[in-house]
């Protein structure tokens, strides 16, 4: 048989224990409260008139990818841990795929976007405002979802020409991604793995090496500052930032640089735990208890 044939996976889930089920969706659900009220809080604080400039523009898109992504992984997760049906349509898998990739990829490229806005804020302050113009941040936004669009479409493209040989597989992973869809296929995907080497190069090495250069260039404009207190705000802005993409860009390379490594399955579930749970979570957090602008809105 082939992939025509393929009518539903089975998801396995965090854990293969039933009498951890309960304690997982309580756990998980009040992680993912969390993460949308957070995220949302931060979404009306940003709207206010005296955070409307681009760093906050950039903050609020980023908190809606950050409750976009936990919301296409955690509420199918935490059905699964009440119901004994834990399969997932052929289509479903697909469509939160294409998603999980769309928005990881989008967040990527923000990342960079906004690592550009805190150079030209720091490097260059006196041109700031015509710099960072309300159409380029917008243009910016746009072209990362667009770039994460593609990258997605192609992703998805080529898992879907996968064969999986059943009309039922049994994914072990709380949710359809590469490395779990790849290690169930019996075509020969060897070829898709250094694809997606070539994705992960572009949508995550090439975005952090321009967020390193950007930081690279601050840290240089900041140690010059005489002023402490000015050299103290800057990089505790600047830190924040710096926090989430190495939290992403550690959690994304061990996953997708070698799909079919020797990490085990339980290891590579930790980490997409990562991204799609505890960074949704932790995002408000960090931009929020370490920015005095934000706290006093809120």
């Amino acid at each position: 048989g082939n992939h025509t044939l393929l009518s539903e996976f089975v998801l396995s889930g965090l854990s293969s224990h039933p009498e951890l089920r309960h304690l997982l969706f309580f756990t998980f659900c009040f992680i993912y409260t969390m993460t949308v009220i957070g995220n949302l809080l931060i979404c009306v604080a940003t709207v206010h008139p005296t955070l409307r400039t681009p760093m906050y523009f950039f903050l609020r898109v980023l908190s809606f990818l950050d409750i976009s992504t936990a919301s296409v992984v955690v509420p199918r997760m935490l059905v699964n841990f009440l119901s004994e049906d834990s399969s997932i349509s052929y289509a479903g898998c697909v469509a939160q795929l294409y998603c999980v990739i769309f928005l990881g990829a989008t967040e990527w490229y923000l990342l960079a976007a906004m690592a550009y806005d805190r150079y030209v804020a720091v490097c260059d302050p006196l041109r700031y405002a015509a710099t960072m113009s309300a159409r380029l941040c917008l243009c910016l936004v746009l072209l990362s979802c667009c770039s994460g669009s593609v990258v997605s479409l192609v992703q998805t493209a080529w898992v879907v020409t996968l064969s999986f040989c059943g009309p039922k597989k049994k994914i072990n992973y709380f949710f359809c991604d590469i490395p779990p869809l790849i290690a169930l296929s019996c075509s020969d995907t060897s070829l898709y793995e250094k694809q997606i080497i070539s994705a992960t190069v572009l949508v995550i090495f090439v975005p952090f090496c321009l967020i390193l250069l950007s930081y690279a260039c601050i840290i240089s404009t900041v140690l010059k500052i005489s002023s402490a207190e000015s050299r103290h705000k800057t990089f505790s802005t600047c830190s924040s930032h710096l926090i989430v993409v190495t939290l992403y860009w550690a959690s994304g390379t061990l996953i997708y640089l070698q799909p079919k490594s020797s990490n085990s399955q339980g290891t590579k579930k930790i980490l997409a735990l990562i991204y799609t749970t505890v960074i949704p979570t932790l995002n408000p957090l960090i931009y929020s208890l370490r920015n005095k602008e934000v706290k006093e809105v809120l």
